[in-house]
């Protein structure tokens, strides 16, 4: 078993405190030292510059999604010089009519050192990384990796 702490800090500071006015800008402070602003969505009046949550759960989705591809590449001794991922969120109304985030598509693109392994392979790892993922383990949103 492993703990993972996050500070989530927010004041009011000068701003009023009615619905369409009050500042949504916050700080994440993670255990690493690194704070990271964060805000709400431009679309429910937050700050487009800080990251809002549902942009932090899409970025956490990949990430994990790729440390664990890294690692089961890394096994096989097939070695990767590069992953970049342009990954996708869509919020929807889930099954009780809820927003949330309903699906989140990867789109990976690998360089490989040396030889590529063929595609039944990169998508068996791909496959492995998605069961193994502790953070898709962890979420009902369905998560597909595109070519």
């Amino acid at each position: 078993m492993s703990e993972h702490v996050v500070d989530v800090s927010w004041s009011r500071g000068e701003y009023d405190f009615a619905y369409d006015s009050y500042n949504r800008d916050h700080e994440w402070r993670f255990d690493g030292g690194i704070t990271v602003p964060g805000s709400a969505n431009p679309k429910y009046l937050g700050n487009p510059g800080p990251v809002d949550p549902e942009e932090a759960f899409v970025a956490a989705l990949s990430s994990c999604h790729m440390l664990t591809f890294l690692s089961i590449a890394a096994r096989k001794r097939l070695v990767v010089d590069a992953y970049d991922d342009h990954a996708v969120g869509v919020m929807a109304p889930n099954a009780a009519g809820r927003l949330a985030i309903t699906q989140v598509t990867l789109h990976p693109k690998i360089v490989w050192s040396g030889t590529e392994p063929d595609a039944a392979t990169i998508e068996k790892i791909h496959h492995l990384s998605h069961q193994e993922c502790f953070i898709a383990n962890s979420v009902t949103t369905e998560i597909a990796v595109a070519s």
